[in-house]
């Protein structure tokens, strides 16, 4: 009988460890694939049509354009 009574505790301790080390191995394949290349406004060769940033407008929507 004593081993009915320790049978949820086993299996709530083999449950945490499991979820441990899913979470640990997630986080180590998350890190190996991490990209630390920084960002430039130089687009790599071959590529069209990347967006470039632009000055703000000096009018509000809808205003004309007039000066």
């Amino acid at each position: 009988m004593d081993n009915d009574r320790n049978s949820p505790r086993t299996v709530l301790v083999l449950f945490a460890v499991a979820t441990a080390l899913a979470v640990l191995l997630a986080i180590v394949t998350t890190l190996e694939r991490v990209d630390t290349r920084t960002a430039s406004n130089e687009a790599p060769p071959g590529t069209t049509g990347l967006a470039r940033p632009h000055p703000p407008l000096d009018r509000a929507p809808g205003q004309p354009l007039g000066h």
